[in-house]
């Protein structure tokens, strides 16, 4: 294969809703480029993009896949990402190495859930598109339908290139109002004719083009001037607008292709050289703020955007080339982690198809094996430089689960297997909670999970149980409260002895220090000695206050004490969850000349803090997470009302192109599923982000059912 320059060079992002063709296109795409010498269908699982033993059972694309075709002088890199939102994080990184993408658009069915959702991303992450309705030969197929569903969505933004002769099965010709011409279709291996249009369709060619030449002057002043001067643009000028028009994401082309029967697919590769960005027109921002201008001449640096494991080969790391030119057995320096790579094998790839090269240019996008510590997000420089590009930002997680081996004998093997599942898919979070004694596997649907479940399943051969992952429930107080406990044991020889006297208060950040306290009617003054504040890691603060007088407990016992509250502190005398936020003052005790030992006072304080907390109005605080849904106008209600039945305290709502944005508190607890129900409420259409707010008191029947539940467990082990 040649070496491409970096004008020559274009990369693409190829998106769309599940079933809108997206990997039939990149078969007809790579026949027409001689990538593959012949077309494999969706339906046969012998399709370059879809190559996966799970998304040929499935039938739909689940994984980021990275293809290459020749058109024209030009070398097109596309990555096909996945139709569902519940993989959004192989198009999140893919825009991070693209220039421009399509989107495609199935003519049965016009703008779709993923057409919404992705068009989203494309405009956060600023690339432009092109639109492509694919799937006119469907005898189902809609033409009016589409396009009006298409400017309701995208407004003026929608720039007509194309329209269809006739759809349905007799579909074989369209009118391109760019170069005004018809091209009939002869055969389904894209043999065209191009012919001069019809008479019946000239009216309307003629209002296109119309179109067409104004939405191009309006994308430039110079040729606005030259339109109000002329009348009307020459080709050139035209195509001089819808570039411009097109890097400004102010117009999006559209277009018709058939990866079926190869109808349109020549002529979208031609517009894609001629008004997609190339690379060198591009420039990456380090995480320092330094700008990295994607330049040949400069020094050499790639970015990882996606790692995989393939058996026989191992981990796979797909790049793109931001600077400089990369060749084979070149030493990199990892700017992540500071280890030292060699680029032992270079590679384009056509999905599992790869093809050696000797070198890749800035702007382009290639892969290579048996890197030693390079992994997603990684930057490997040369020169001597230290260029780090910043991580991808995935969304969060939205829906999340425990998971266990049935097999304790599994334990480490699944926290391998769970290991490398999240550095090939970021999007999946996997926490070891000492606090909920779980596994937390977080995703991006309940889709995402089960798909992680077949892979561990079947590819690795082990059994495994999704389970309803515990709340992390904080424990606090809301009084004052006193209480002593005398910890004592003889057996023969030494024994143990140890006496706390300790009194808590809840813990209020810039509240002045307390040494008067009434107790059981009698009043207490207290002398501070010393003072540690203790901030946790689950949040809030323990202040442990030492009030000994006299030497009632000798100073050495103090630290055993604190060491028995904090063990309390870490399993909560109501629940076993973390406690937080409590003042605690020793202020007595008693010990033995013989029997009195640091574990004596570790348990004696322990037990003294439990029963000072259950007497001090304890109660059970639980997550409330805000959570912000893009809501469809029509499904408002629906979903509205299935919040207010989790608990939810409505905090607001707006509007946002077409959408409904409700605001609302929600317990953590009540939000299990939850994206599997609002995705049933609205057929897929609305989306959500949750984050922490703050921890609340959790009603009082819901107190008291999780105590029972506590007492229950702690009765059975």
């Amino acid at each position: 294969m040649k070496t491409y320059t970096t004008e020559q060079i274009r990369n693409v992002v190829l998106m769309g809703n599940t079933k809108s063709g997206k990997t039939t296109l990149a078969e007809a795409m790579m026949l027409e480029g001689k990538v593959i010498d012949r077309r494999g269908t969706v339906e046969a699982k012998n399709t370059v993009c879809d190559n996966t033993e799970i998304e040929q059972l499935y039938q739909r694309s689940i994984y980021p896949t990275l293809f290459y075709t020749e058109y024209q002088d030009h070398k097109l890199n596309f990555i096909d990402t996945p139709g569902s939102d519940d993989f959004i994080g192989g198009l999140i990184s893919a825009f991070r190495v693209a220039d421009s993408g399509v989107m495609l658009v199935n003519g049965q069915h016009g703008v779709e859930v993923g057409t919404e959702i992705f068009s989203r991303y494309a405009e956060q992450h600023n690339v432009p598109l092109f639109l492509a309705i694919s799937q006119l030969d469907h005898e189902k197929a809609n033409w009016d339908a589409s396009l009006d569903s298409l400017k309701e969505a995208f407004g003026s933004k929608v720039c007509l290139i194309q329209f269809p002769v006739e759809t349905g099965l007799a579909f074989n010709a369209y009118v391109d109002v760019l170069q005004m011409k018809m091209y009939r279709f002869t055969d389904d291996s894209g043999t065209r004719e191009e012919l001069d249009i019809p008479a019946e369709l000239a009216d309307k060619a003629d209002e296109l083009h119309a179109e067409l030449i104004e939405r191009a002057a309006e994308a430039d002043e110079g040729l606005m001037e030259v339109f109000f001067e002329a009348g009307s643009l020459t080709p050139e000028q035209i195509a001089q607008g819808l570039v411009i028009g097109f890097r400004k994401c102010e117009l999006m082309p559209l277009v018709i292709v058939s990866g079926k029967k190869d109808i349109g697919v020549k002529r979208l590769m031609e517009l894609i050289t001629l008004i997609a960005p190339h690379p060198g027109l591009t420039t990456a921002t380090t995480v320092s703020g330094e700008k990295i201008p994607c330049d040949v001449k400069g020094v050499p640096s790639l970015y990882i955007y996606k790692t995989s494991q393939e058996q026989h080969l191992g981990d796979i790391a797909y790049f793109r080339v931001m600077s400089g030119k990369i060749t084979e057995a070149m030493d990199l320096v990892n700017a992540n982690n500071g280890t030292k790579e060699r680029i032992s094998g270079l590679f384009v790839a056509a999905g599992k198809k790869r093809e050696k090269v000797t070198e890749l240019v800035a702007g382009d996008m290639g892969c290579t094996v048996k890197l030693k510590s390079a992994k997603s997000n990684h930057t490997l420089n040369g020169g001597g430089k230290d260029w780090e590009f910043a991580p991808i930002a995935y969304p969060p997680a939205k829906f999340r689960t425990a998971i266990k081996a049935q097999s304790e004998k599994d334990d480490e093997k699944l926290g391998e297997i769970l290991n490398k599942a999240s550095a090939e898919d970021p999007t999946i979070v996997v926490e070891y909670s000492k606090e909920l004694k779980q596994i937390i596997v977080s995703g991006q649907g309940e889709h995402h999970i089960n798909t992680l479940k077949w892979h561990i399943n079947n590819t690795y051969k082990m059994e495994v149980d999704l389970l309803s992952p515990k709340i992390p429930y904080r424990e606090t107080i809301t009084k004052m409260a006193a209480s002593s406990y005398r910890h004592k044991k003889q057996s023969g020889g030494a024994g143990q002895f140890g006496e706390v006297h300790m009194l808590i208060e809840p813990y209020v950040e810039g509240a002045p220090e307390n040494t008067r306290f009434k107790v059981d009617g009698k009043d207490l003054v207290l002398s501070i000695r010393g003072r540690d504040e203790h901030t946790m890691e689950w949040g809030g603060k323990l202040v442990y206050y030492n009030c000994i007088v006299g030497g009632s407990i000798d100073g050495r016992f103090m630290p055993a004490i604190l060491k028995g509250i904090m063990e309390k502190m870490e399993e909560g005398p109501l629940t076993g969850s973390y406690a937080r936020d409590i003042n605690c003052y020793v202020y007595d005790g008693k010990m033995h000349p013989v029997d009195s030992n640091e574990i004596s006072f570790k348990l004696a304080g322990r037990n003294a803090f439990r029963e000072a907390f259950k007497k001090a109005g304890p109660k059970i605080m639980e997550p409330i997470y805000m959570v912000e849904v893009m809501v469809p106008s029509d499904c408002m209600g629906d979903v509205m009302s299935d919040l207010q039945n989790r608990r939810a305290l409505i905090e607001g709502m707006s509007s946002e192109k077409g959408f409904q944005v409700l605001r609302a508190r929600v317990p953590l607890a009540e939000l299990n599923k939850y994206s599997t129900t609002l995705s049933s409420l609205t057929s897929g259409r609305a989306s959500f982000t949750m984050t922490l707010a703050e921890y609340a008191q959790v009603p009082a029947d819901i107190q008291d059912r999780l105590l029972k539940e506590y007492e229950e467990e702690e009765k059975d082990e």
